[in-house]
């Protein structure tokens, strides 16, 4: 376990590159759930996330040596600005291998603060494999996002903030990417406030730690979800699996259309911007609103990395998550007037045709359509498929396929 020590030797040392990040208490997820639930917002730190602690505690117990060879880090957006950032306050070189689905708007950052920028491979593990062999080739000194005790224990400074401000905390949500920042976080309340339950939040697409802790032992993902790009890990880091056994309560794996809807309160109701990564441990409060009352509770709001040409897709996966959109192929019957039948008398009144294209352009009015429609409550979707039974419409109903976007797209 990382020591009381190491983390307030940390916390002198970031504090040179990071900003104060004050809980923000939020009203709309205390009524939503019952608690005082609190924000630990480090979306609004240098570089948009938490990972510049790490990096640049990391950065700072190399040699003079070490770090004029060059650094090299693997990142899906955060670490590789938090490592650009601290590489330039050391006057050092970066290079950051990022995978090919990293969101520009992090490319775009890294590149900003100096580091040269190298896009290999999909996922995270893919982009780290490269970076390795460049470190081998070069002689670069490797920076890991996550599976080093420096890196955690910079990353653990927050926790020391939260216990500042807030001396009672009685449960915090950490999101878990490669499990460096719930390492950190776990193993500093464990020895300072060992009461404090801690819980780690992965998105189902590429929840690494859940599945390691079921197998017992570090155990790869096949494939993951690469959506929360920032939580997008096949296989977490043995000294984090390690430490994670140790410090944390729970794990709570939560969907992806449902982290989409977090994004969306987030901004609607306390104005935050969160990346989807960002927005994991708050996503976690639904799955203990009917155990934990009247608690203090913080949340670590991990990143604001966001795309903004990406709400589209937020929006569109968090509607069919909650059940207010859903997608059809449709045959039409071959009569004159399908298609005006089927507006005025399978559609509810507060329906809504959002998607709609012929399947076969050159036979329209009779060949079948792809249909998107969203609906304004939940149980409005019954009445929906009644009516179409009624109706005699023969439809496909798409919601169900695992394949459903890139059905979309095709």
């Amino acid at each position: 376990m990382l020591t009381l020590e190491s983390f307030e030797q940390a916390a002198e040392i970031v504090k040179q590159v990071t900003q104060e990040t004050k809980l923000i208490k939020s009203s709309y997820f205390s009524d939503l759930t019952g608690n005082k639930v609190y924000l630990k917002p480090e979306n609004m730190q240098r570089t948009g996330a938490y990972k510049v602690r790490g990096a640049y505690y990391k950065i700072s117990t190399l040699t003079e040596e070490e770090r004029a060879k060059g650094l090299i880090a693997a990142s899906a957006g955060n670490h590789a600005q938090g490592v650009a950032y601290a590489a330039h306050k050391f006057g050092a070189k970066a290079v950051i291998v990022m995978p090919t689905t990293t969101p520009l708007i992090k490319v775009e950052r890294t590149k900003s603060y100096g580091a040269d920028v190298i896009l290999k491979g999909d996922v995270y593990d893919e982009a780290c494999a490269y970076a390795l062999e460049l470190a081998e080739k070069e002689g670069y000194t490797f920076i890991h996002p996550f599976d080093d005790p420096a890196v955690a224990t910079g990353q653990g400074t927050i926790a020391m903030e939260i216990v500042q401000e807030l001396p009672l905390v009685d449960y915090i949500l950490v999101p878990i990417g490669g499990g460096g920042l719930a390492s950190g976080i776990g193993s500093f309340y464990k020895q300072m406030s060992p009461k404090t339950k801690i819980i780690g939040v992965e998105p189902a697409g590429a929840a690494g730690m859940k599945k390691s802790f079921e197998c017992g032992e570090v155990t790869e993902l096949n494939e993951v979800d690469k959506f929360v790009d920032g939580a997008a890990v096949q296989r977490v880091g043995e000294l984090t699996y390690a430490i994670c056994k140790k410090v944390l309560d729970d794990i709570v794996v939560v969907p992806e259309g449902k982290i989409c809807t977090t994004i969306l309160d987030l901004y609607n109701f306390d104005a935050i911007v969160v990346e989807p990564a960002g927005a994991l441990s708050m996503s976690a409060l639904d799955f203990y609103k009917n155990e934990i009352k009247g608690k203090n509770v913080v949340c670590v709001v991990s990143g604001s990395n966001n795309d903004i040409t990406r709400m589209e897709d937020i929006k569109e996966r968090s509607l069919l998550y909650e059940g207010l959109k859903h997608y059809f192929v449709v045959r039409f019957p071959q009569r004159a007037g399908a298609l005006q039948s089927f507006v005025s008398n399978v559609l509810g009144p507060h329906d809504d045709i959002t998607y709609f294209e012929y399947k076969k352009k050159t036979n329209r009015e009779k060949g079948p359509a792809l249909i998107g429609i969203e609906i304004q409550h939940p149980e409005d979707f019954q009445g929906l498929l009644d009516r179409m039974k009624s109706e005699g419409i023969l439809y496909e109903y798409l919601n169900d396929n695992p394949n459903l976007f890139e059905f979309l797209i095709g």
